[in-house]
């Protein structure tokens, strides 16, 4: 098999593998509010914001992943 035959573009594995990063982020804070809700549950007004702005902070890094796979090609 000749490795030139070979076409496509690799920014789906790119993204795919970029995509592990904010998922794993996205669990640690959710398990981070879990485990802070029960241990302090009258807390989880105070931390329930930081929640959501985590989240949107790693979100955001894999949009732009997924934005940089298309530009970079």
């Amino acid at each position: 098999m000749d490795v030139a035959a070979v076409h496509g573009s690799l920014s789906a594995i790119g993204y795919g593998l970029a995509a592990i990063g904010p998922g794993i982020g996205v669990g640690l804070i959710f398990a981070a509010y879990i485990q802070a809700t029960a241990r302090q549950p009258e807390s989880s007004k105070l931390t329930n914001p930081y929640l959501w702005i985590g989240f949107a902070v790693v979100e955001a890094l894999a949009l732009l992943g997924i934005a940089f796979g298309f530009v970079f090609k």
